[in-house]
């Protein structure tokens, strides 16, 4: 009923990914999110990692602009390492999610704001406020204003993304969140900057009762960021997650277990009547464990996410589109660990990716 189960962690690979039925996915487009710093935690090359995924025949790359990476200091704003990225997307054809964040973006530890921008901590359990928080806020939509300005003249780059599950709490790790306020100011920077391509915004779908009711406590008082991307955005970006580790309890793990979970259908009606476009901003494509980083066991594949698990996580999100919310995207989250596990010799994963491409 909690949607929790005990289990061990690594599994025996199997072959079944073969076997899975791929959905057919109409007009949705398929992508992928490249993450920087999840490719340095795996000790790969970021340009060889990128020029790999890229030879793969997916429409959509989001790309993330990282305030700490680009403003280095008050005076710094090096934009190198997404020019190349947006320049290999674009010899590849491919069209570009630019993700602006900038509090907040895409991959772990998804808080990215320069640390000579802000002079304490954010206090724990606090909402974010434009009035406590205007210095922050004045920076950010400088930021946003830089990155929206120098790169709205590329016609790779199809829409933008405004923070990463803008007001829930980040993570466990963190209790502070983003007030509904402030993210309406930078979505008003943003616009201004660029009113000709939409925004798409995202939300964590819980899969389980467990997670549902967590998430709707610590939200409780300005809805979550999905109910917030369903009234501000052009397009609404679901985080679907079936599977993640709680905590270990001796040789196994505990889950949560969201297998077959649905979104409720009041956030399709919700987004039939504003007429918004949905995606599956992130579809599950690599293990949650109880580590960061996602582990790698030579011949075993993790409970949360084999290679099967791509394909019918896929299959799942196809299976909620309809004539009246039809499905916009679809991109697959773990790329990088794809390439991680071809390198130490699975390349089941990379192979479950190219079915679903095929779609056969």
């Amino acid at each position: 009923m909690l949607g929790v189960r005990l289990a061990k962690p690594q599994r025996p690979m199997r072959d079944d990914w073969r076997r899975v039925a791929v959905r057919p996915r109409e007009s949705a487009l398929l992508g992928i999110s490249f993450r920087p710093r999840q490719v340095e935690a795996f000790g790969l090359g970021g340009q060889a990692t990128l020029d790999a995924l890229l030879e793969y025949p997916f429409e959509l790359l989001r790309l993330g602009a990282y305030w700490d990476r680009i403003e280095t200091s008050a005076r710094e704003f090096d934009t190198q390492e997404l020019d190349w990225q947006l320049a290999a997307a674009e010899r590849a054809g491919k069209m570009v999610i630019l993700s602006v964040g900038p509090v907040k973006n895409f991959g772990y530890p998804e808080f990215y704001v320069p640390k000579h921008q802000l002079d304490r901590p954010l206090r724990e359990g606090a909402l974010v406020e434009p009035k406590g928080q205007a210095s922050l806020l004045s920076a950010a939509k400088r930021f946003i204003s830089h990155v929206v300005t120098k790169y709205r003249g590329r016609d790779s780059v199809v829409a933008w993304q405004l923070e990463h599950e803008a007001v829930d709490p980040l993570g466990f790790e963190h209790s502070w969140r983003l007030g509904r306020d402030f993210v309406e100011s930078e979505l008003a920077t943003l616009r201004d900057c660029d009113p000709s391509r939409p925004v798409m915004m995202n939300g964590f779908l819980p899969t389980s009762s467990l997670v549902n009711v967590s998430q709707w406590w610590r939200t409780r008082d300005q809805g979550d960021s999905l109910a917030v991307a369903v009234q501000l955005a052009d397009i609404v970006g679901i985080d679907y997650y079936p599977r993640n580790a709680l905590l270990r309890l001796g040789p196994r793990t505990l889950y949560a277990d969201g297998s077959g979970a649905t979104p409720p259908s009041a956030l399709f009606e919700a987004l039939g009547e504003r007429g918004r476009r949905w995606m599956v901003a992130e579809g599950q494509a690599e293990p949650w464990e109880t580590t960061t980083l996602p582990p790698n066991p030579t011949g075993k594949a993790m409970f949360t996410c084999g290679p099967h698990h791509l394909i019918e996580n896929y299959n799942a999100a196809i299976s909620w589109s309809s004539r009246e919310t039809p499905l916009y995207a679809y991109f697959f989250w773990g790329a990088e660990y794809w390439i991680l596990r071809a390198r130490s010799g699975d390349p089941s994963y990379l192979g479950a990716f190219q079915r679903l491409l095929n779609g056969s």
